[in-house]
């Protein structure tokens, strides 16, 4: 399997993803959204920061059981409620600098969002791995 990443010309530089992902030869690992819900189903406390680290590590987690890592990430979107770009980018960053950091180089789309399912909840990870 091969993962292919591109910055196509004429289109505008990005800051760590890519425009295009190209992958060859693969098995799809497809996880639900990741929320920033405990072990006991509950949202954790603390700011939006607090639960992007809670779903670091639950997609961590899901990652590693399906043997997946987060260089086999080929699409992620972030949902977070806020209509503050400031906010979305420390979420960006955050998630960028994570131990699942690899997988923000890919395709990858960030969202202001009004709502997410869970009562207090401010962001969700969609990711989407390919492996061989």
């Amino acid at each position: 399997m091969t993962i292919q990443r591109h910055h196509p010309p004429g289109l505008h530089p990005t800051p760590t993803y890519h425009h295009v992902t190209i992958v060859e030869g693969r098995r799809d690992v497809h996880l639900a959204g990741q929320c920033p819900l405990a072990e006991d189903g509950k949202v954790v406390d603390g700011d939006v920061l607090a639960q992007v680290d809670q779903v670091v590590a639950n997609t961590a987690a899901a990652l590693a059981f399906a043997k997946a890592t987060p260089a086999d990430v080929v699409r992620t979107v972030i949902y977070v409620v806020t209509p503050d770009a400031d906010v979305l980018s420390a979420v960006w960053d955050r998630f960028v600098e994570s131990e699942i950091g690899e997988a923000f180089t890919t395709a990858s789309t960030l969202l202001g969002v009004a709502q997410l399912g869970y009562p207090g909840q401010l962001v969700e990870l969609d990711v989407t791995a390919a492996t061989a």
